[in-house]
């Protein structure tokens, strides 16, 4: 089979020499194949088209397209092959899997959906979809994406579970982070949004219809079955399954926290926003301002489900979520609040007088058993099995106690020892300080709380011995004086040695002249 230029050189070969021999000469080629060429365009035929032979299995494409079609075109090659060589043909699977492979090519050709191209309007239409986000300590995460569809913003944001108070929450973040409320929102057929089919009208759950009628929106669902009917989302969920989640393609890390995977959310946002789109040639963050001229007005405050279920708050200012007590301020004691999951924590959120909604606490996720408190939200208040300050209830614990500190610690200290006639030492204590001055009392009464020293004498003994110490005058060695002992012990070392040497030679000396 020639190729287009070939044929196209062989043809004007043939215009040039009027020959199919000299044609062929000059192209190269059988003069038969010449012939062939000129008689197809002289009959209007293209000469590119192969001409059909005769094949022995054309006598079973009857049977081939009948199986073909009643299968919608998924039945395998092998099991129409086995169905001919029954039937008697004696060629092999290759040319059965070929012919099959046509067969459902020209079925598919025939069934093949026609799109109409979708002209979007600012301001009408947001997509959103669920993608499987990555793994997290052992726990899957679920990715919310969400599309603007005129100006091809893009929001993600990562989250634990797909309960409706999640669905509602993502929801208000987007519509929030986009500025408005568009129209329309076109999502999937999940049971938070669509709770039944019935002769294929879409059932709405009464909780998202009342979610659309607070911001202004209508929620539609695509047909079952059907993501092509709401590609852009699903184009958003591929993009960003493709960044965020760690696969061999990408080589990123795991996320160790679910903090991380929502920060590089954020800037997978950012980035793709700034990016300028490969359809409207602009940035989808500039396409945005304009948008938002035709955007609905944003309610001021989310709807309620998006703060959780509800929780009556206890005599204590704790909430019970599922079997854990959580604190929260106990200003809000016997009034309700809202508690929902997002990611590791708890955000519990409250009204406030005014109307407005606000966070009031946001804890970690406990363990049943095991409380989670926060003691910013209880009032200061002194311990009463420890740091408990002593209080006058009449006079003479007033006395006592207004000698100072001290007096404090050895009340505390002597009440927590089980001393006996506490009340008689306190008033012999006042009657100290009379003679003594009030400091030192007082501090002999530290002195005796820090020591254990509560006997009946063992007051005035400390206060003794203390005003003993500072009577007594300290004596200071000056600088000329020094405890550490001289040397001059060490200066006769040697010399008796020496003297008994030179008197022992002075007397041999005497010898030998005596001798002489």
């Amino acid at each position: 089979m020639k190729n287009s230029r070939e044929i196209m050189e062989i043809l004007e070969a043939y215009d040039l020499t009027g020959s199919y021999r000299a044609a062929a000469e000059l192209a190269g080629c059988d003069h038969h194949t010449v012939a062939r060429y000129v008689k197809m365009r002289a009959a209007g035929q293209n000469p590119e088209g192969r001409r059909h032979r005769e094949r022995p299995i054309d006598a079973f494409l009857p049977k081939i397209e009948e199986l073909v079609v009643r299968s919608n075109g998924k039945i395998r090659a092998d099991v129409v092959h086995k169905r001919i060589v029954a039937m008697g043909f004696t060629g092999g699977e290759r040319t059965t899997r070929r012919t099959v492979a046509e067969a459902k090519a020209q079925f598919k050709a025939g069934q093949r959906r026609v799109y109409r191209p979708w002209i979007t309007e600012p301001g009408l239409w947001l997509q959103w979809d669920w993608g499987t986000g990555p793994v997290i300590g052992g726990r899957p995460t679920t990715l919310w994406c969400a599309w603007l569809a005129w100006s091809r913003f893009r929001v993600v944001i990562p989250v634990w579970d797909k309960t409706l108070p999640t669905v509602v929450a993502c929801l208000d973040t987007t519509l929030r982070r986009i500025g408005g409320v568009p129209a329309y929102a076109l999502t999937d057929n999940e049971k938070t949004v669509t709770t039944d089919h019935i002769a294929g009208i879409a059932v709405r759950n009464p909780e998202i219809v009342e979610v659309a009628r607070h911001y202004g929106m209508t929620i539609k669902t695509c047909v079952p079955a059907d993501p092509e009917s709401k590609g852009g989302s699903e184009a958003t969920v591929r993009i960003a399954k493709a960044d965020l989640v760690p696969t061999q393609v990408n080589l990123r890390e795991e996320f160790r926290t679910f903090g991380e995977l929502e920060a590089a959310c954020r800037r997978f946002c950012d980035e793709v926003n700034a990016r300028v789109h490969r359809e409207t040639r602009r940035r989808p963050a500039d396409r945005l301002a304009e948008e938002q001229a035709r955007l609905h007005l944003l309610p001021k405050q989310p709807f309620t489900v998006a703060f959780g279920t509800t929780r009556r708050v206890n005599w204590n200012a704790t909430i019970s979520v599922e079997g854990v007590r959580y604190s929260v301020p106990h200003e809000l004691i016997d009034t309700r609040v809202w508690a929902r999951f997002h990611g590791d924590e708890l955000i519990v959120t409250a009204i406030g007088p005014d109307g407005g909604a606000g966070e009031v606490a946001r804890h970690r996720r406990g363990k049943p058993g095991a409380p989670i408190i926060d003691q910013a939200h209880y009032p200061p208040r002194e311990d009463k099995d420890g740091d408990r300050t002593p209080k006058a209830t009449s006079p003479e614990e007033a006395a006592f106690l207004m000698l100072g500190p001290g007096a404090a610690s050895w009340l505390v200290e002597a009440a927590n020892t089980g001393v006996r006639r506490m009340k008689a030492k306190m008033a012999e204590a006042v009657t100290l300080a009379k003679l003594y001055s009030t400091a030192r009392v007082d501090r002999a009464l530290g002195t005796a709380a820090i020591t254990g020293r509560f006997a009946e004498a063992d007051l005035l003994s400390i206060l003794d011995y203390q005003v003993g110490r500072e009577a007594a005058e300290p004596s200071r060695a000056s600088e000329s004086h020094s405890l550490q002992p001289g040397t001059s012990a060490w200066a006769s070392f040697g010399r008796a040695a020496d003297e008994s040497a030179a008197g022992t030679s002075t007397d041999t000396d005497m010898t030998l002249e005596d001798n002489a």
